[in-house]
């Protein structure tokens, strides 16, 4: 039975951090990639981390466009010149009050990020995909990142999702 895979956040900056796995090999960095005229923001997936997991399906990087002042912008995966807008993958959750936020992924099926401040939770109906929990500070890492065998194969959309949601939350959308 596969087991899950475990990434730790170091940098609590929704922009600026990176993911490690437990052996220390770097597995993804969120980076700005530039500011003229806006924001650009790069999720890489790291190579030699992505050869552990032969699962690992979709594109090795996504890039986040924003708006004039960091407004709702779009995403483009890999080189796939096809944007999303960014409200498409933060919709709301359908009951009022809901914090959730659903997306699609590249592949038609419809996710849905269960959001709150110290945990996030990405399920599929009920099988959930991957969790993010903020680590104790007594821990080195800002956050403990959990992804199942089933979610593995979407890794880079999880992770863009993920950090989409930190930034919507931090800029107040």
């Amino acid at each position: 039975m596969a087991t899950p895979c475990v990434l730790l956040q170091y940098g609590d900056d929704p922009f600026r951090h990176r993911f490690e796995d437990l052996e220390g090999r770097a597995a993804f960095s969120i980076t700005e990639a530039g500011q003229t005229p806006n924001l650009v923001t790069r999720i890489t997936r790291q190579a030699e981390w992505s050869q552990q997991h032969p699962g690992i399906m979709g594109p090795d990087n996504s890039f986040l466009y924003f708006g004039p002042e960091t407004s709702v912008g779009f995403i483009m995966y890999g080189n796939n010149r096809t944007q999303i807008g960014m409200n498409f993958l933060l919709r709301p959750g359908k009951k009022d009050g809901s914090v959730s936020r659903y997306f699609i992924t590249q592949s038609g099926k419809e996710l849905k990020w269960r959001v709150g401040s110290h945990r996030m939770e990405c399920v599929d109906g009920r099988t959930t995909l991957a969790t993010w929990d903020v680590s104790p500070a007594t821990d080195e890492h800002y956050a403990r990142l959990v992804i199942k065998p089933a979610g593995l194969h979407i890794v880079t959309e999880i992770i863009t999702t993920l950090a989409l949601n930190r930034m919507a939350r931090a800029l107040g959308w």
